[in-house]
């Protein structure tokens, strides 16, 4: 029995994480897959999140600012909020410019906020990070079955919210102007549509996701610290998205599930095979699976899994 209740725990705990992937590759398809906006700091952006909850739910304490412990709802509306008015402010300064000034902008910003995160120690709790972070269904951390399977429930709520409220942006107005400006800008500008006004919306709103992404995991772990929004985590994001299927939400749900599987069966499979010393360089084996299956992906099927489904396969499939 305890071993099925620690089976239990883990696999509860594991599929959270991708849950929580999955928020973050949401937003990603949004900004990317349906208005092709190339977002390369989508660590920074999940960052900023995640600090801005940790700072307004965890108790009172001189270590940083912040500390307000309010509600962990409100932390996390906090984290959106925050997240998206920054991806608001980088849009307004690049939006006008071509796709690659806001790659290297998207950039710029994730080591600007891994930096902060690290050297603003009063702000940020510095390499130590910030502990104590309120998590939800605390009461029942004794349990990691049932505390592991409520947190679960939480995350599996709040990823098929946002899945159906997107595939309804998706498929409204909104969204047939945003991949139109995708495909063909000129043609969508001719008709009296915005391009920058709409990508502007696109890229806030999916900073915001990412946001959300990051105060959810800060508050199911419990505590963040500067190496948790290395570089890597965007890598992660993006090959999640592309193997998927770009342009498509459900794609970027099972991408987030299938390449979180691989990088923890790949850390598994050194752990069991390195000695402790070995580990730690043995370690990159991880980030060369995931690339595998990124070119695998691309070689073989250039829209992923679940591709984005054409006009013309829509109306030939009724």
């Amino acid at each position: 029995m305890p071993d099925l209740l620690g089976l239990v725990a883990y696999g509860s705990f594991f599929l959270a994480i991708i849950g929580i992937n999955a928020i973050g590759c949401l937003g990603l398809n949004l900004q990317w897959g349906q208005t092709g906006l190339f977002n390369v700091g989508i660590a920074g952006f999940i960052a900023i999140g995640a600090y801005t909850s940790a700072l307004l739910t965890t108790p009172a304490t001189t270590d940083h600012i912040g500390g307000l412990h309010l509600p962990i709802l409100i932390g996390w509306l906090g984290a959106m909020i925050t997240s998206g008015l920054a991806s608001f402010l980088v849009g307004a300064a690049t939006l006008r410019l071509r796709s690659d000034y806001l790659a290297i902008t998207t950039f710029g910003v994730a080591v600007t906020v891994h930096l902060v995160t690290l050297n603003a120690q009063s702000l940020t709790g510095g390499s130590f990070g910030i502990a104590f972070i309120p998590r939800p269904f605390e009461t029942y951390a004794s349990q990691p079955a049932v505390f592991g399977l409520a947190n679960l429930a939480l995350i599996v709520a709040v990823v098929v919210v946002l899945y159906v409220g997107l595939e309804r942006l998706v498929r409204s107005p909104w969204g047939r102007v945003l991949r139109a400006i995708r495909e063909e800008e000129r043609a969508a500008a001719s008709l009296g549509k915005s391009a920058t006004r709409y990508r502007l919306q696109a890229f806030a709103l999916g900073g915001a996701i990412m946001g959300l992404s990051g105060a959810i995991h800060a508050s199911f772990i419990g505590f963040i610290a500067p190496d948790n929004y290395l570089s890597s985590v965007t890598f992660q994001i993006w090959t999640m998205l592309i193997v998927g299927g770009s342009g498509n939400n459900l794609g970027a749900i099972l991408g987030a599930a299938l390449i979180w599987t691989t990088w923890s069966a790949t850390g598994f499979f050194t752990g069991m095979v390195f000695p402790p010393e070995q580990q730690a360089r043995a370690a990159a084996l991880q980030i060369v699976a995931i690339g595998l299956i990124l070119s695998g992906t691309i070689v073989i099927r250039p829209r992923g899994l679940l591709g984005e489904r054409t006009t013309v396969s829509r109306h030939l499939n009724g």
